[in-house]
């Protein structure tokens, strides 16, 4: 499995499936969530929780893995963007 250098975001993914007539607020009201909420994940503010995870799944008809696992991409190459601390290897004893 190759790596993505770019991943996008879930809010990015989630913005393609709507439907382009389907405003914020009627598809926050059919997730049953704030439209604040959904705003925040669409205009990647915020990330994919494991609940909305499952109201995404059941709404669109995909695995909640998916979208974690989008979510997990898009953090990890965040994370390695950033400057990290020296840490050495733990050193195992021998028993």
């Amino acid at each position: 499995m190759s790596k993505m250098h770019n991943p996008a975001h879930p809010g990015e993914v989630l913005r393609d499936w709507l439907p382009e007539e389907m405003t914020v607020t009627q598809a926050a009201k059919e997730l049953q969530v704030s439209r604040v909420t959904l705003s925040k994940l669409l205009n990647k503010k915020a990330g994919v929780t494991a609940a909305m995870a499952l109201r995404l799944s059941a709404w669109l008809g995909t695995s909640p893995d998916t979208w974690l696992g989008m979510q997990t991409q898009w953090d990890l190459w965040r994370a390695k963007k950033q400057p990290r601390p020296n840490i050495k290897p733990l050193e195992r004893l021998q028993a």
